[in-house]
């Protein structure tokens, strides 16, 4: 450890969920923040990853808006090898450590076995390996002024547990990422919930990814129940929406919880969710409108669009429309008149969706959107793009053997001209080509399976 090095080494723990957004969000968060770090080892599999920042403070930063991180932690040692981990410990500069070993400092030492289980009695083993550190203050294992963190990483294979790890960590506490937010904004305790509302750790994760601050205007033009809105606004952002489902945007949609159908509704909307969680202030209303038709002002512009559009399983995808020949309505019924709806094709979707967001992000700002996909058909090529987007993250949220969805970042990098492209590869909607692949499948595996009796009987 060079105490005069220009960069300072941390442990970025993170929780062993959503693997494939952690890389994302902490680059979203360090660009948004202004952190300047290098990256020393993350992998896929390991959940501590090592950098590189200039100081305490940015790495602090880090953790004051990330859900995937569990701890930032300054590296003391780190090494495969047992001895050399502990003779890195034991060659710490005095001046280095001093301000921790201090008599009137109180400390604790936490033990992660990763991969591996341990005993108590194996715990304090653990602890008191690190007895020739000269910790001076009182231990105190609630609140202490220092909190010591030792880490085993035994790999992922919980059959066949190597008998040593395959590495060793061990460093000082800074501070914890915000896993707390998740609980908090929880749909179990949420007043109004929908059938797709999205979770909350996703929720934090997407405004993370577009950037949202104080003050940011966010839209959701696929709104729902508000889900997305609720994440942004917990970071500061201003938030509005659109749908063109009229009972949700109200609150008079079918409840989604079983035990509370019979029960009468009352304030269970949008509204409601932000005055529970006391951001009423950063709510700026809701519409029911279609995407479909244009309804903002060209001069009309946001600084993050976070959007999850239905992809026709549990919510149709649909458009105003009507395929009457006579499209007129009598004076009688215009009063109570409800529009028509036809289909909206997902290609089409989203092919408006950049087109919008071209046209009413501004310069640098970000969409957000998901995106559905059969996994052994996914080509990244095919990707929607546009010419004045710039597609920054593409992380994968499993859904099952066959689909997944993508979370894909845009970013605005030029204003759009008349001969500007928009490229959206047409295609099927997601339901049937779910159903052709799983169709496709059971044939493939009859076959095999009339292939396999065929050559079965005739070797008996």
């Amino acid at each position: 450890m060079n105490e005069s090095s220009a960069l300072r080494k941390y442990i970025l723990w993170f929780a062993y969920e959503h693997l494939d957004f952690r890389f994302q969000e902490i680059e979203s968060i360090a660009s948004l923040l202004n952190v300047d770090l290098t990256w020393i080892h993350k992998s896929a599999e390991n959940p501590f990853w090592l950098v590189e920042v200039r100081s305490e403070e940015d790495v602090v930063k880090l953790t004051s808006r990330s859900v995937t991180l569990r701890y930032a932690i300054e590296l003391w040692s780190s090494s495969s090898q047992r001895e050399d981990f502990h003779d890195q410990l034991k060659s710490l500069p005095t001046a280095f450590t001093a301000p921790y070993f201090d008599e009137n400092v109180s400390y604790k030492v936490k033990v992660e076995v990763f991969g591996s289980s341990q005993t108590q009695a194996e715990k304090v083993q653990r602890i008191e390996s690190f007895s020739y550190l000269p910790l001076k203050g009182p231990v105190k294992l609630n609140n202490p002024d220092v909190s010591f963190q030792y880490i085993e990483y035994y790999g992922h294979d919980t059959v066949n547990i190597p008998c040593e790890p395959h590495h060793f960590y061990f460093g000082r506490i800074v501070s914890e990422g915000q896993r707390d937010l998740i609980k908090k904004l929880s749909l179990k305790s949420r007043k109004f919930i929908g059938n797709t509302s999205m979770d909350p750790q996703l929720s934090l994760i997407m405004a993370n990814q577009a950037l949202v601050k104080n003050g940011s205007l966010v839209y959701d033009p696929f709104v729902g129940s508000g889900s997305l809105l609720i994440g942004a606004a917990q970071f500061g952002g201003l938030v509005m929406g659109a749908d063109l489902d009229y009972l949700m945007v109200h609150g008079m949609s079918r409840p989604t919880r079983k035990q509370a159908r019979h029960k009468p509704r009352h304030e269970e909307n949008i509204l409601a969710n932000m005055k529970q969680y006391g951001f009423a202030h950063r709510y700026v209303d809701v519409v029911v409108a279609d995407f479909a038709l244009p309804l903002w002002h060209d001069s009309f512009k946001l600084d993050a669009i976070i959007t999850d559009p239905p992809y026709g399983v549990r919510e149709a995808v649909e458009r105003l429309g009507t395929a009457k020949e006579d499209k007129n309505i009598s004076d009688r019924h215009l009063p109570t008149h409800i529009p028509c709806k036809i289909h909206y094709s997902m290609a089409q979707l989203l092919h408006d969706l950049l087109s919008f967001a071209a046209k009413h992000l501004r310069m640098g700002a970000r969409l957000v959107t998901w995106i559905p996909v059969i996994r052994l058909e996914y080509d990244e090529s095919q990707l929607p793009r546009h010419d004045c987007l710039r597609l920054i993250a593409n992380s994968e949220q499993i859904l099952s053997t066959n689909g997944s969805r993508r979370l894909l970042t845009y970013g605005k990098i030029g204003e759009p001209k008349e001969e500007t492209r928009t490229i959206v590869e047409e295609e099927e909607t997601y339901r049937q080509k779910y159903s052709r692949y799983i169709e496709e499948n059971r044939k493939h595996k009859m076959e095999d399976d009339h292939k396999g009796k065929k050559f079965k009987n005739s070797t008996e």
